[in-house]
């Protein structure tokens, strides 16, 4: 099913890596903060959202990047490069990720910055929408989030481009020992 997800998200831009551990996808991020040059500068900046992936690492190399943020707020958002946020879903039929967005830190982070880097168990690693239809309770869900790929929209003329209407770059982080989605 892994394979199914990475084939259909990598077919539409995404970026797909999968980790064995928590401490593994930390020194994954931590490499990927330090390429994109995050840092305490305008339109540098990273913004994570609180999940049980924080609770789950040591947060000690995050805390010493500058410019790395947990206190989300829109502006810090708006102005971040890059955007953290854990996801609860992900269909193997289609590649799409699916987040409860309730809380409103997950929805600056996910749609606001350039990159969106979304961490989510692989035990969350659904079939495909009537398999999530059939798990997911709606009374305890506000606002459910649906995404495959980067931002893309296209003119008449089918002139397509990445980033309009939110991140231009999306990456997935699977870890298979994560427990719990927030």
């Amino acid at each position: 099913m892994f394979d199914q997800f990475r084939t259909r998200a990598e077919g539409v831009s995404a970026e797909v890596h999968r980790f064995s551990t928590p401490a593994e996808a930390l020194d994954f991020l931590v490499t990927l903060l330090r390429a994109e040059g995050v840092a305490d500068q305008p339109g540098q900046g990273a913004v994570v959202a609180d999940s049980p992936f924080l609770n789950a690492i040591d947060r000690q190399q995050l805390d010493a990047i500058a410019g790395l943020h947990f206190e989300v707020t829109r502006q810090r958002a708006a102005d971040a490069k890059v955007g953290i946020s854990q996801v609860d879903w992900a269909l193997a039929d289609t590649g799409t990720l699916v987040q409860d967005a309730t809380a409103i830190d997950k929805r600056l982070v996910s749609t606001l910055p350039t990159i969106h880097v979304a961490v989510i168990a692989t035990s969350g690693l659904l079939p495909d929408m009537p398999a999530w239809l059939a798990e997911v309770q709606p009374q305890n869900t506000g606002y459910i989030a649906m995404i495959t790929g980067p931002s893309r929209t296209a003119d008449i003329e089918r002139v397509l481009t990445i980033g309009v209407h939110g991140p231009e770059r999306l990456v997935i982080v699977f870890i298979d020992q994560l427990g719990g989605t927030n």
